[in-house]
């Protein structure tokens, strides 16, 4: 064990305590010892541009007398091979709410969905990306009936309070009580429940919960985990008289867990999952080689979604322009959808109270819902939008062309795609879902307006049928992913530059490591035609005779004088690739 790991142990706990634990996790690490894991994670960060996730619940697809996750591996199989390279699978272990986030146990498979065979099938074809849900238990877990039962051994598993304290610094993430009441052998017990009343939350005070945690990571490497999504994990640890929130110790929990992993199991990745305005949610990244090796881009699905709404992608440009990244040990985990909604936190400050209100607005108008939180004060916000991402852009109502439709919602995903990271694509976003709005209203749950689920016949039936909105989205869709992979300057480790062109479109070069290979990617966010002229470098070196459009292939010459004129048609995506100098300014001239 190294001497980080020990130093990590003993910034949580008292001399005693971490002592104990760095011996225990000596015991752990020799379990694990046989793992075989993929590359090192040491620079470069292990991913290409042929990297991108597709994001499913494991009960996504459904037929008679399988497994939901036989379906699911069967059908990634038949339709996703070389097109996706990894699933990332929503919590598929036992469960009583939340749709899955409300774990009874942690390191098994729900029956109804299959088993580690059926998972471990899966991950023969694609990377696979586990959830670790360690900030809270179900409160039916076998973990939490041992702590209401005074099991010394699970004393002070999770988190409970005496007394009348104050907590109102606790930030919630929801409009629900932070502490519920339970009855327990030695009476009754206020325990804390961040997320609901069946939603207990661990003490990771307790080195003896910490280590369960790791050896529960490590099992899942072990079951062919490539990639860990932290869960909710800006809450882990708690502080009374704190907002109890990005709390160094909570940092320090994250850094221990990279330590372990890459001692143990090199190259399998740390996902952070914190939808939480952007400045705190980059600092999850560390210094850039001892937390996160990806975080969630939680800022993009609104800023996105606000450039096509108002047909503006000034908020956006100015925002691109600020992202960096602390080394190429890491990069972005770009999403528009996941199957919660489209967070509000994460744009506060980017754009206006006025501009969020708007996005709120055009939520209810297509039909969504809104999720809210509870301030310290007593008052609640909108904390989250609750809508397929393809009818937060399109209203179901419209008159328009599907066409349109499916061209404005494919410039979002162009966006998405052509910027520095690893892209998360939400299985509805693939196939082109519309509001599910009787599942939300029928189980009053908001968020399950964007998580319906199909039988596989049902959706074959779709794919098959070209004039269909699914058939037509997804083969968009491999369009776009094909292009991507086939493109150096698309690799996370890529040069990125974004250009202030004019505010209708959303401009950016990708540059590859080499240099010399590069794509300017054109995204017209508007209803209307743009015309540009790109001016490129004579000085130097000659500009390359011919650009290409690496979604038609369709070859673009350049002028004696080294520019090319493009004219963009509404919600047009415009991928030029070439070799040589690079475009140097944008010219709008209509």
């Amino acid at each position: 064990m190294t001497k980080v790991t020990e130093e990590h142990l003993a910034s949580l706990y008292p001399a005693g305590r971490a002592a104990d634990a760095v011996m225990q996790l000596r015991e752990l690490l020799a379990k694990y010892a046989g793992l075989k894991c993929p590359a090192p994670s040491s620079p470069p960060l292990p991913l290409t541009q042929r990297d991108a996730l597709l994001i499913t619940y494991g009960e996504q697809l459904s037929e008679a007398g399988t497994p939901p996750l036989q379906t699911l591996a069967a059908f990634c199989e038949q339709h996703l091979r070389g097109v996706v390279s990894g699933v990332h699978i929503l919590p598929f272990y036992p469960f009583t709410s939340d749709d899955g986030f409300s774990v009874t146990d942690f390191m098994a498979v729900n029956p109804a969905l299959g088993d580690w065979n059926d998972v471990q099938r899966l991950a023969k074809s694609f990377d696979l990306m586990f959830d670790a849900v360690f900030n809270h238990m179900s409160a039916e877990s076998d973990w939490f009936q041992k702590f209401l039962a005074d099991d010394e051994s699970f004393r002070e598993f999770f988190v409970s309070v005496e007394g009348d304290l104050d907590l109102s610094q606790v930030v919630r993430p929801r409009a629900l009580p932070l502490l519920t009441e339970f009855q327990s052998k030695g009476g009754a017990k206020k325990v804390w429940t961040t997320f609901s009343a069946d939603q207990v939350d661990l003490n990771i005070q307790n080195p003896a919960v910490l280590l369960a945690l790791l050896d529960v990571l490590l099992f899942y490497v072990s079951q062919g985990a490539k990639f860990i999504r932290l869960d909710a994990i800006a809450f882990l640890w708690k502080e009374i008289g704190t907002t109890c929130l990005h709390l160094p110790q909570t940092h320090r929990v994250i850094q221990l867990m990279r330590a372990v992993l890459d001692e143990a199991a090199p190259g399998v990745m740390l996902i952070t999952e914190t939808n939480v305005p952007h400045i705190d949610n980059i600092s999850y990244f560390g210094d850039g080689t001892n937390e996160a090796h990806l975080v969630y881009n939680f800022a993009l699905p609104p800023l996105v979604l606000h450039s096509i709404a108002t047909g503006n992608a000034e908020k956006l440009t100015r925002w691109a322009q600020s992202l960096e990244l602390p080394s190429d040990r890491v990069t972005f985990f770009n999403f528009l959808a996941s199957h919660d909604g489209i967070g509000v936190n994460p744009a506060r400050g980017i754009l206006t109270a006025e501009e969020i209100d708007a996005l709120v607005a055009r939520t209810l108008a297509h039909g969504g819902f809104i999720s809210y939180k509870h301030l310290p004060d007593g008052s609640k916000v909108p904390y989250e939008m609750n809508i397929v991402y393809f009818d937060a852009l399109n209203d179901p109502s419209a008159k328009e062309l599907p066409e349109t439709q499916v061209n404005r919602f494919m410039v979002s995903q162009a966006i998405m795609l052509s910027l520095t990271g690893v892209p998360g694509i939400y299985f509805h976003s693939l196939f082109g879902s519309r509001n599910d709005r009787q599942s939300a209203l029928d189980s009053g749950i908001n968020r399950r307006i964007n998580r319906q689920k199909f039988t596989r016949a049902e959706l074959e039936a779709s794919l098959a049928d070209g004039r269909s909105l699914r058939a037509g989205v997804f083969e968009r869709y491999r369009v776009l992913l094909h292009a991507r992979q086939s493109h150096p300057a698309f690799s996370p480790d890529a040069e990125q530059q974004i250009f202030d062109a004019d505010k209708r479109v959303f401009a950016l070069l990708r540059a590859a490591k080499s240099g010399h290979d590069w794509v300017l990617c054109l995204h017209n966010v508007t209803g209307g035609p743009v015309t540009m002229r790109l001016a490129t470098e004579i000085a130097g070196g000659a500009s390359a005779e011919v650009w290409t459009e690496l979604l038609s292939r369709v070859s673009c010459p350049v002028s004696e004088d080294g520019t090319v004129s493009v004219t963009l048609r509404p919600y047009e995506i415009n991928w030029l690739a070439a070799q040589g100098p690079r475009p140097l300014e944008i010219i709008v001239t209509g």
